[in-house]
Order: C-alpha cells, then structure tokens, then sequence
C-alpha cells in the first residue's frame, strides 16, 4: 500500500475516532440533561403537593364567614361577600398562617362553669407564635364551625400535620436553678412556660437543682435518648453549666476524654438571671416567653463553644472569658451576693474603677483562617513567634501591661450592650472575638466602656485592638501583692505594692461565674459543639444602662 493511501485511510480512523467521542459527549449530556430535569420536575411535583389543598371549609372568623383553606404548610382565610346587583364585588387579599408557626390545635366547646369535660363543639383554636418588636408573641386564630363532624376532621388533620414535624420536642429535660437572680426562677417557669409546653403537648421531666455541680452530676447519670432536648432555667452561670456538663456528657459517652464531642441534644435557655448574655446572643431579648415559643416550635442554630484549658487539662467549656478588669469586678461582686443584683454589679464597677491597675502578662493568640487583621498596629512592642508552636500553627506573642482581655465566641448581647460586647463575631461563624485592652488612664478606659451601650466607636481608640482568632493563650506574670480583703478598705492604689509571683490565682470570669487560676490559660473554639434553640439575631432590645459610670 503507497504512504498516499495510509495516510487516507489513518486521517479516516481518526474521523471515526473524533465522531465516536463526539457521540458519546452528545449522549452524556443529554442524559445529564434528562436527569437534571427529572429532578426539576420531582422538586415541582413535591412543591404541588405540599401546595395541594387538603381542606376546604367554611368557619366563621369573628362575625363574618370565610373560606378557609388547608395545605400541608399554610391555612389561608378569605371573606365570603355575598353578590348583589348594585355593589361591585371587590376582591380582599387572604389571612395566611404558615404552619411552622403554629404550636398547638385545640377543639372549642361550650362549657358551664365547673364543667370539666364535654359540651357542645364551637369549632377550632389554633395557637401560633407572631413577632413583635422583636419578641415572639402568643396569638389564636378561632375558626367557628358547630358541626361536630367538620371540626373533628380539621383538628385531626391539623394535629396530623403538626406532629409530622420533627424538630419540635415531644419531651424534654428541665433544669431549674432557684437561686438566680431574685430568686424567681421557678415562678417564671410555672407562670409562663410550663403553660405553653402543656398546650405543645411537651412532657417535662424537671430537676430543681440545689447546689452549684448538681447540674453537671444529674448530666452524667442521665438517660439522655428519652430525651428530645434539654432546657435551663437560669441565669448566665447556670446556662454555662449546663453546656459544659453537655458536652462532657457526650465526651463520656463517645469515650473521648481529651477531644471535645458535639453535645447530642439541643438546649432551651429560659432567661432567669440577671444579665442572661447567652440568651440575648440567641433570641435578642430577656423573655421567657420568647424563648419557650422557641423550644415548642423547635427552632435550633448551632452554636461555638471555647474550651479553656491549664496545664494540659481541660478546666471547662464554655462562651467567654474576661481577664483583668472583668474578673477583678467578678472578684469583688461575689463577695457582695447579699447585695441586690444590680447594686452589686455597679459598687463592683465603681470599686475596680477606682483601683485600676494593669496585669502584667504574655498574651499569644492563633489567628482566624478568614482573617486578615492585624492585632496591636498600633503598639509599639516586641512581636515575635511563639517559640514553641503547635505543629503547623504559628502563633503571635506579645508582652505587656494590660487593663483587660476578653475572648468571645458569641457576640454577648444584652440590654447594656444592644450591640454586643463582641459586635463583630457571630455565634457559628468558627472564631472568637480577642479584645485586648492596653494600659491607658482611667478616664479613657471609661470613655471605652460607656461606648458599648452606642451603636459603635468601642473599639476606635489606639489602646484597643481586636482580632479573630482560633486560639489564645494568657500567661500573667504579675498579681496585685496586698490581699482582696484590705483593698476593700482604705488605700490608695497608687503606693499599693506590685510583687512577682508565679503561684498567686488571679480571677477569671468565664460566662458570669469567677474561676481563680493561677498558671497559664489556654483558650481554644470549637466550631458549632452545641445546638441551642432559637435564631440568630443581630440586635438586643436595648434598656437605659447604669448610671455608675
């Protein structure tokens, strides 16, 4: 065969060969073709049957009559206007009630008084949840009917539908602390939650718990799969508490004693205490009632927690962490307890302001993946490495005097401080807030403070530096040398001696509870570790701040 007739006859294969892998492309993708409209047109199909209408009645809704219809995720109402020759029908727009926010159906009846039972049917209550102002409020929507037949079929239908939904918890763990705040913890229970968990058909089992650790130690017993949640009762220390003893229970049960382990149950936080920080970070407001329409409905957001760890040892888990000024004032509220709440936390301000004096100590921090902001630009100290980093990660230490350091893996919001403590991080957003607060004179430490009760400006002074981080590390290297006992008294906290010391506990305060340590404090996030009901918010409701500063 000539090279003429080859070269035909390969130039003719490769033809054959292009054509043959164009083919097939052709038929991948009309095939892929097929199956992205297949699935289309499922997604459609399931959108048309959640919309199918799967009753249509006619109730009475005050004194006008409508035609109510039911789909698997709304009830709609429209007035029923009756045509007359002279007047021109005009079309009214629909009530519309999204079934997510409805928590509870009831069948109404007419009943004497002392009746218990029985008597004749009036039509159907349903009882739903509407936003105010921020808050959640309870409302109920009366649709009349006195056929005894048509209402039994909307109410099982309705329960029906209800039950199918599988985030709401059918029975729940109930921890309540008597002692926060003003003592009414179980009174805002009985009052204003226990209520709408019965309507919600919720089973509680409750604990009253009578120390600080009882908590933690019912956790750890605890047949947790009965359980479809857990919720507090409390204030801040309270909450923290119960998160801690949360995710050390799922630890014990994953037999991972060092590698924190996301806690298995969501938790309801009811605000009892005094400040409720978490609370606000996860429903904007102090309301009890908020919080429990929260629970019932089964609405969850997973939350950060930090781990704070001395020596190698985990010490406990929680949200944030004041050292310096924040623990010093915890220092001097806790030897007040019988002072009323809000007195106490103001003579403890007033008193730490008074004798501010700074820590001396290293701070070391590992820098959020995401962010690109510089810590400290603006101090003129030494920075170097961290001379022992932890494999791959390469931490930042600097030196310094400083009045105080905060870690936040929340924003902390809360009446005082609408927009947060830490306004710039969220609760899921895998880092922590660092607010470092350097050595300044106290009327700009002040002027610092007042801001957080603004909307901004807390952080533009050049003493002030933040940064989002996955990890710090605090190693004081000075304690206050005269005892806590004579600085209540006289003294001026000019001529008050400062003495190194390696061994002297300086206070923490770790989600509103004072914990003393004396060595270094490892603080590290761990992403979404638990599921707190509630929604995220970026706001608290605001009321008028102390007037102590």
């Amino acid at each position: 065969m000539s090279e003429p007739e080859e070269e035909m006859r390969s130039e003719s294969t490769k033809k054959k060969e292009r054509e043959k892998r164009s083919a097939k492309k052709k038929k991948k993708k009309k095939k892929k073709e097929e199956v992205v409209e297949e699935e289309k047109g499922q997604v459609e199909e399931g959108e048309e049957q959640s919309e199918c209408v799967l009753l249509r009645g006619i109730f009475k809704l005050g004194k006008k009559s409508h035609d109510v219809l039911l789909t698997r995720t709304r009830l709609t109402w429209t007035p029923i206007t009756p045509e007359t020759p002279t007047v021109e029908p005009c079309e009214q727009e629909p009530g519309v009630m999204l079934l997510t926010d409805v928590f509870a159906v009831k069948v109404k009846r007419r009943r004497s008084v002392g009746q218990q039972s029985g008597g004749p049917v009036l039509g159907v209550a349903l009882f739903c949840s509407r936003r105010k102002e921020g808050r959640l409020k309870e409302e109920t929507l009366h649709l009349h009917n006195a056929s005894s037949e048509h209402t039994n079929t909307w109410y099982n239908t309705l329960k029906e539908l209800l039950t199918g939904i599988t985030s709401r918890p059918k029975y729940l763990k109930v921890f309540i602390n008597p002692s926060s705040h003003r003592k009414e913890a179980v009174h805002i229970y009985r009052e204003h939650v226990a209520p709408l968990f019965k309507m919600a058909d919720v089973r509680t089992d409750i604990t009253v718990t009578e120390r600080k650790g009882h908590a933690l130690s019912v956790m750890k017993e605890c047949k947790l799969d009965e359980f479809d949640g857990v919720v507090c009762v409390g204030g801040d220390g309270s909450v923290a508490e119960l998160c801690h003893a949360m995710v050390v229970r799922a630890q014990l049960d994953a037999d991972s004693p060092e590698i924190p382990v996301r806690a298995v149950l969501p938790l309801g936080i009811i605000p009892a205490g005094s400040t409720d920080v978490i609370s606000c970070s996860v429903h904007g407001v102090r309301d009890p009632v908020t919080a429990a329409l929260h629970i019932v409905l089964g609405h969850q957001q997973q939350v950060d927690m930090c781990s704070f760890s001395v020596l190698g040892q985990p010490v406990r888990f929680g949200f944030t962490a004041m050292f310096g000024f924040g623990g010093q004032s915890m220092a001097r509220a806790e030897k007040k307890r019988w002072m009323p709440s809000t007195r106490r936390r103001e003579y403890a301000l007033v008193k730490t302001l008074a004798r501010l004096r700074p820590e001396d100590c290293q701070l070391s921090f590992l820098p959020a993946k995401k962010s690109n902001r510089n810590l400290f630009k603006h101090r003129e100290q030494k920075q170097d490495q961290d001379p022992e980093p932890e494999g791959e990660e390469s931490w930042t230490t600097n030196h310094g005097l400083y009045l105080s350091i905060s870690i936040m893996s929340i924003p902390c919001l809360s009446p005082h401080a609408p927009q947060g403590l830490a306004p710039n991080t969220r609760v899921a957003n895998g880092s922590a807030a660092l607010i470092a607060v350097g050595n300044t004179s106290r009327s700009e430490f002040i002027k610092h403070l007042k801001r957080y009760n603004s909307s901004s400006g807390q952080f533009s002074f050049s003493f002030v530096e933040t940064q989002d981080v996955s990890a710090v590390k605090i190693r004081p290297r000075s304690v206050i040398g005269c005892s806590e006992e004579e600085s209540e008294e006289e003294g001026d906290s000019k001529t008050s001696p400062i003495i190194q010391s390696e061994g002297a506990a300086l206070p923490w305060n770790i989600d509103g509870e004072l914990v003393e340590i004396a060595h270094e404090v490892l603080v590290r996030v761990h992403p979404r570790l638990i599921t707190l009901y509630g929604e995220e918010v970026k706001e608290a409701e605001s009321t008028v701040s102390c007037s102590c500063i």
